[in-house]
């Protein structure tokens, strides 16, 4: 263990000047500091990544990768602004998406469905769902930045911290992807089960969708395994999986 990082698993020890304590303030605009440490180390090909939906009663669990230029100052002041994807409107997602696709230099994004989740678990669905997102990235990543979770079997040096969509601009800009990515997955599932109201509330737990679980029991795309669906006693099943 060094600096409580295993390097037996690639989980690599915090690079020079890491340090969750001097994270950049939410209200302050994302710079790519962590990246610059990164670049000045060798590595060219840095990705956030980020989940969207880990805690959600219905739907996917999605991740998106976002590599972004090497010292490119023309992106980055088109970058600038990006904030997770939590401190953003729906529009302002949206819009932002547009400019991520543009002046990334790669992003990738990896969907886990509910009956993926209730098999594997969501720990270890939301990794795959990581690991897909960085099977879709070209160029391949040389080091991942990565919101909370480790990734011990990915074979790539990388570095997890707590509330990393607040502080590192590629995971900000890859925890829009991944929210953007799942809400339009999440609406096109409202069309499908209207009684639900996923469009507003995304697969969360709200009052209205808890109000609906107990009129209509559980649809195809709810994760059974979660609290409450695993105690349900209304009615079996709404749809088929």
């Amino acid at each position: 263990m060094v600096n409580g990082r295993r390097i037996g698993e690639f989980i690599c020890p915090s690079p020079p000047g890491f340090s969750v304590s001097g994270a950049e303030s939410p209200s302050m605009a994302l710079t790519p500091v962590y990246e610059q440490r990164l670049w000045a180390q060798g590595y060219r090909r840095v990705a956030g990544l980020d989940e969207a939906g880990r805690g959600a009663w219905a739907g996917p669990v999605v991740a998106a990768a976002v590599v972004l230029p090497v010292n490119d100052s023309e992106s980055f002041e088109r970058l600038a602004g990006i904030r997770d994807s939590k401190q953003l409107s729906a529009a302002q997602r949206e819009a932002w998406l547009t400019v991520i696709e543009r002046y990334a230099l790669a992003w990738g994004i990896g969907i886990v469905s509910a009956e993926e989740i209730d098999a594997l678990g969501i720990v270890p669905a939301t990794r795959k769902a990581m690991a897909l997102a960085l099977n879709a990235l070209s160029p391949a990543a040389d080091y991942l930045l990565i919101d909370h979770l480790r990734l011990p079997d990915i074979q790539v040096p990388q570095y997890s911290l707590p509330k990393g969509d607040a502080q590192v601009l590629s995971i900000a800009a890859a925890s829009i992807v991944a929210k953007v990515t799942r809400d339009r997955i999440m609406s096109r599932l409202a069309e499908q089960y209207p009684a639900y109201g996923f469009a507003q509330h995304k697969g969360y737990g709200t009052a209205r969708h808890r109000l609906a679980l107990q009129a209509l029991g559980p649809c195809a795309v709810h994760r059974l395994s979660f609290a409450p669906l695993r105690n349900h006693s209304g009615p079996v099943f709404y749809g088929s999986r």
